[in-house]
């Protein structure tokens, strides 16, 4: 029995949810159209590049939560999950933490999409455990900005670290999927690194490291590339 961790975006899903979740708030007319879509396609791709400023790139996401009442966000967010996250969600990622669950491993998604977003997306893969970018709320209402440390890069790390104090676990027998090189300082903390779906820097590091590096795209079930 281990720690089983998991990335989201590109991981155990077919593309990334914070990306997609800003598409659709420009579909359904929530924002302004072609600016907004301008800049979540321009932090995607820095995102991408292993150069994203994660505090502006908050200030940008978590703005449109504070401009609506929760119910409304909420309702919009069951429309969101099930017609843009559901289809994408991949068989041979339900198939491995089914995989860890059976062998009796603590399952946990680590993530850098915030908790609205990401927390139902959660719940429909079966897994308890959640760190997420919070969004900072005031009373019932969304506030604009990020509570605490952004789940992100070395925040990753830290939010791990806190959360394992609070849990009493540790990493022995650690695993960590993720497809990302910006999860390199997270990876680099397990014992079990492996790459998923890796893009090629972080293919690059896992084959000098003799990482595991696997898809979960080519099948029901996880495949060694």
């Amino acid at each position: 029995m281990a720690l089983a961790l998991f990335d989201l975006d590109n991981t155990l899903i077919a593309g990334d949810s914070d990306h997609l979740w800003g598409r659709f708030l420009v579909a359904q007319g929530l924002v302004d159209g072609p600016e907004f879509e301008r800049m979540n396609d321009a932090f995607y791709r820095d995102y991408r590049a292993g150069r994203l400023d994660i505090r502006a790139f908050l200030r940008f996401a978590l703005r449109p939560l504070a401009r609506h009442p929760r119910a409304e966000l909420e309702a919009w967010r069951e429309q969101f999950v099930r017609e843009e996250i559901e289809p994408i969600v991949l068989p041979a990622a339900r198939a491995l933490l089914a995989r860890h669950r059976a062998a009796g491993d603590t399952l946990l998604i680590v993530t850098a999409t915030n908790s609205f977003v990401t927390a139902p997306i959660a719940e429909r893969l079966g897994v308890e455990h959640l760190l997420a970018t919070e969004p900072e709320t005031e009373g019932d209402r969304f506030t604009g900005e990020v509570a605490g440390v952004p789940c992100f890069r070395e925040g990753k790390v830290q939010r791990l670290r806190e959360w394992m104090q609070r849990h009493g676990e540790d990493l022995a027998g650690s695993w960590f999927y993720s497809d990302s090189r910006n999860d390199l300082p997270l990876l680099e903390e397990v014992e079990h690194p492996v790459a998923t779906d890796p893009d090629p820097e972080l293919e690059a590091v896992a084959r000098q490291r003799a990482w595991p590096v696997i898809t979960l795209r080519a099948g029901p079930t996880p495949q060694e590339l």
